[in-house]
């Protein structure tokens, strides 16, 4: 039976590490006054945002990075999983810089994009491709392509994910747990404002881990005449921590979403590359009609790409659909992902973040175990995370209604003070990088181990 950790003293930990944190970062403060002159709330993203001020960084090599005010800290955050090549890579900077001098953008296709193209085939087993600049992008065009190949205007999503910040999917993110409502009528709300409420009107969330909910809703759409044209979903839930699907949970959807001629929509774009050579789609064997892709592919540069079967693609190639973008397959991209995928996310790179993600996963488990705490540690490819919660996350509901905010919230900040470069939020997972060494996972292990002893025995 895992032990109550005192309230007291999370926050006792929590305003000693708080102070620690704002001592060791003046030149962040610094920044921050001057940065909010002219970037609004001071970062080029909302999601950059801390208080009492962003950590801004300065510059990175490998596994580690530092910030203006010269704190060295091992990367597992990488930029929200996009740089699983670690940071610098010199085979990516070698075809980067072999690019620039031959142009960096015509906005007409280069041989590099034939070549990513055929790559992306060949371990997704889909045969139609297309580039974007973003994860929001992708799932953007995807759903506008499924809509034109189906003829129908209803999206399904999986509700608590994110799926990128486009209108349609700013829908059932980051609800109390009050307002998630009853399983099979789960609300659609938006995320934040700005958001018409006809266009949350047309996306239908339902829960994580339950095709028997889904077909019900399903069911219930289509004698409303409301047949969705897709379902769009991560095949393991990646902002909430991680969370895995059940047993039988993906097949069972794939024969739902076939029987219903609805279109899915794997949104790979946290999972693809990083889990994986090709991405959840290769590592749960099942194979939806699109995926999503971005962060990883990249290597830091703005990429995004869609995949997609012959038959769903056939509204691009026929014209019905108009998927355009003047700066998707940009040469100097196509370049650095060519190079990322047949030099650097190489099967020997897998086996090591496997290696790594297995030494974290049971480093973690066994702080867990040694201090009776309520959580778990859960990893798969270069993801993972330690889930504060007494109880097995398997959704939404279940993560709102065990998550630990607070003790969250004290581990990023440990983390931070001990060299360890986290996410920020609280619903993020570690990302591993192939530069990363045991060491570094050591490092990381360690924190915890004190982070643990000051909670229980401190």
């Amino acid at each position: 039976m895992p032990i109550e950790i005192s309230r007291e003293r999370i926050a006792e930990l929590t305003q000693r590490e708080s102070d620690a944190l704002d001592a060791r970062t003046q030149k962040s403060k610094e920044m921050y006054a001057r940065a909010s002159q002219h970037l609004a709330g001071g970062v080029a993203s909302s999601y950059q945002l801390r208080n009492p001020w962003p950590i801004y960084l300065e510059g990175g090599s490998g596994p580690r990075v530092w910030d203006v005010d010269g704190n060295e800290m091992w990367d597992f955050h990488n930029g929200f999983g996009s740089m699983v090549q670690g940071h610098a890579h010199p085979i990516i900077g070698k075809a980067i810089a072999e690019r620039y001098p031959q142009g960096t953008h015509f906005a007409a296709p280069t041989e590099d994009a034939v070549v990513v193209g055929d790559e992306l085939a060949r371990r997704w087993g889909l045969p139609k491709w297309r580039y974007t600049n973003s994860g929001s992008e992708s799932t953007m065009d995807a759903i506008r392509i499924a809509r034109a190949y189906t003829g129908r205007d209803t999206v399904m999503k999986i509700f608590g994910s994110y799926h990128g910040h486009h209108d349609t999917v700013m829908v059932s993110i980051g609800v109390e747990y009050d307002k998630i409502g009853d399983r099979d009528n789960l609300a659609s709300l938006p995320y934040g404002g700005g958001i018409p409420q006809s266009t949350v009107d047309m996306t239908i969330a339902v829960p994580f881990n339950d095709a028997d909910a889904m077909e019900r809703r399903i069911e219930r759409l289509k004698a409303e005449d409301r047949l969705p044209a897709c379902v769009i979903m991560e095949a393991a839930m990646m902002n909430l921590g991680v969370v895995l699907p059940e047993p039988g949970y993906l097949e069972a959807v794939r024969e739902i979403t076939r029987k219903h001629g609805i279109v899915l929509i794997f949104d790979e774009v946290k999972t693809g590359l990083q889990i994986a050579p090709g991405g959840a789609t290769e590592k749960f064997g099942v194979l939806p009609d699109m995926v999503t892709l971005a962060k990883g592919l990249g290597a830091g540069l703005p990429t995004g790409a869609i995949g997609g079967t012959e038959e769903v693609m056939s509204v691009v190639e026929d014209g019905t659909v108009y998927q355009v973008g003047t700066y998707n397959g940009n040469p100097l991209c196509v370049a650095a992902a060519r190079a990322n995928l047949l030099e650097v996310l190489t099967p020997e790179a897998y086996e090591h973040l496997a290696h790594l993600n297995d030494r974290i996963v049971s480093g973690c488990q066994g702080v867990v175990d040694k201090y009776d705490l309520p959580g778990y540690a859960v990893g798969i490819g270069s993801k993972g995370c330690v889930t504060f919660s007494p109880e097995k996350v398997i959704d939404y509901e279940t993560f709102k209604e065990n998550q630990d905010a607070e003790l969250a919230d004290l581990a990023w900040l440990w983390n931070f003070n001990r060299g360890i470069f986290m996410t920020p939020g609280r619903e993020e997972e570690w990302t591993l990088s192939i530069t990363h060494s045991d060491d570094a996972v050591d490092a990381y292990v360690t924190a915890f181990d004190e982070m643990a002893r000051e909670l229980t025995v401190g």
